[in-house]
């Protein structure tokens, strides 16, 4: 996908009377998962009625949302689309998708400065090496008792790093808890 945007350039996205999106960059037809996907790789795109050329990103991103809440991945809360449905027609309306755009760029600012602090206490945080040095001292003992273990062995797939990286993350998560919880007793 990330090929789509050539030097930073939008994707046109043509959507035909039959609901059918067709690529016009990778002459190919799409659907609604791979604009998502699109958007998680900060792919710039914009979806235009074929016959008639209204811009129709808005509804297929609003679409996109609708599908994402519906499938389970609730994110928005109840009270919260309560409010905003609230906003049309308010004399505030006008004033509330740059609030919304700021308060979400803000949010993610936040959450990589914290992401980025976690990470860089954790890496002095004498119980996190004390955990990792023992998920070492374990891979290692695995590796003697169960051959080819620690390297993959015969017929594992190239998935096992990312996935021992994920577990190395929710490891230090839950260390960054536990030292937070030591840190209040200590109080």
């Amino acid at each position: 996908m990330a090929s789509d945007s050539k030097s930073g350039e939008t994707v046109i996205i043509k959507k035909y009377a039959n609901r059918r999106l067709y690529n016009t960059s990778t002459s190919s037809y799409i659907t609604l998962d791979h604009l998502a996907q699109m958007v998680k790789e900060n792919i710039d795109f914009k979806v235009m009625d074929a016959k008639t050329g209204a811009d129709l990103t808005h509804a297929i991103l609003t679409q996109i949302i609708m599908d994402e809440e519906a499938a389970g991945e609730q994110i928005l809360p109840t009270n919260f689309l309560r409010q905003l449905i609230s906003m049309y027609g308010n004399s505030m309306q006008a004033f509330l998708p740059g609030y919304l755009e700021a308060s979400m760029d803000h949010f993610r600012d936040n959450q990589a400065k914290m992401r980025k602090a976690i990470e860089e206490s954790i890496g002095v945080n004498p119980l996190a090496q004390l955990a990792q040095r023992n998920m070492e001292m374990f891979k290692a003992a695995a590796a003697a008792f169960v051959p080819g273990a620690a390297a993959g062995g015969p017929g594992k797939d190239d998935s096992k790093p990312v996935e021992e990286a994920g577990e190395l993350d929710t490891l230090r998560e839950q260390m960054a808890e536990m030292q937070r919880k030591l840190d209040q007793l200590s109080k």
